[in-house]
């Protein structure tokens, strides 16, 4: 596990974890030796490493020493698009040798500037996904996945997305059934359905306000449950239809019916988490045409339909 100052110390203790419990429970079965030697690599051995949360960590060994190794793996972090010059150039020379090679959130901008995503399919946190495709057009950014594999190489989404990952090499290299029995040691899931979207959901709007429509969609905020035509949107911004629908795709990044049913799908999952109500009645409230169009619209967006995301996700408010 390669770590640099400002790492995120999630991306670090989390996959970890996953390899470490796996030592554990194949010791108990009687396995001989560990399955997993893990090693912490820094700029140099025995240095302290310091966290973006402030927590430090100590270095087993240097990256420059760590030959022969089977599963390399880069931490990312708040600074990792400015990781030192050195890890990315040791990266690029030593990243064939390994069997294979990943990384943790935005860990994926250090594999990029080594050149070890060009023309590959990756990921990053959701947050970060625009930034990575436009600093490096060539990479096939995907923008929901939970982690991705391309060949020998792999990529997690934000922070947790890491322990998604670690359990996929864990299968790959031991079976189902162990890290299965490693997830269920670490109350998780083995394969967490949907996509990250659906972590972010309550954010989405949010990022798009500050612009020249922040009152109009303060406004749609307002008046999701009812039926909002680009017309009446429009005449709210005091703008012809078709100049609103530019400027909107300018600000926003989307069209504004998109927009208007993330903000419906905002307010949907928020039932999900905290109410008993029926899915019929949330479609309802929440602006949507019908039951199906509700459940089409959920699934597209999450990857899961909106019964499955209640039994997973919901807080436990009225369980």
């Amino acid at each position: 596990m390669v770590v640099h100052e400002g790492m995120e110390i999630l991306d670090v203790t989390g996959p970890l974890s996953v390899f470490s419990t796996a030592n554990v429970l194949h010791e108990q079965a009687g396995g001989a030796g560990p399955l997993y030697r893990v090693l912490i690599a820094g700029a140099t051995g025995d240095a302290i490493v310091r966290s973006a949360s402030g927590i430090r960590l100590v270095t087993d060994t240097a990256w420059t020493r760590c030959g022969g190794v089977d599963t390399l793996l880069v931490a990312g972090g708040p600074v990792a698009e400015h990781a030192p010059q050195a890890l990315v150039d040791w990266l690029r020379a030593v990243a064939p040798q390994a069997r294979r090679v990943g990384s943790i959130c935005t860990g994926a901008f250090i594999l990029a500037r080594a050149g070890l995503l060009e023309g590959r399919r990756a990921t990053t946190h959701w947050l970060q996904v625009e930034r990575l495709h436009a600093a490096f057009p060539n990479i096939d950014v995907q923008g929901d996945a939970l982690y991705v594999k391309d060949g020998s190489i792999y990529t997690s989404a934000g922070v947790t997305a890491g322990i998604d990952l670690a359990l996929a090499l864990l299968e790959e290299d031991c079976g189902r059934a162990l890290a299965l029995n490693v997830a269920r040691v670490l109350v998780l899931y083995l394969k967490r359905p949907g996509g990250q979207s659906q972590f972010s959901t309550a954010l989405l709007a949010q990022f798009h306000e500050g612009g020249t429509l922040t009152p109009t969609i303060q406004w749609m905020r307002a008046n999701y449950r009812h039926p909002l035509r680009n017309e009446d949107m429009a005449e709210h911004a005091a703008m012809s239809p078709r100049n609103f629908a530019r400027v909107f795709k300018r600000e926003t990044g989307t069209t504004p019916a998109h927009f208007i049913e993330g903000i419906r799908l905002e307010a949907a999952v928020k039932r999900l988490e905290e109410t008993a109500q029926a899915l019929e009645t949330i479609a309802r409230e929440c602006g949507f045409q019908s039951g199906e169009h509700f459940r089409l619209a959920f699934a597209r967006r999450f990857g899961i339909p909106p019964g499955q995301y209640r039994d997973r996700f919901r807080s436990g408010v009225w369980r």
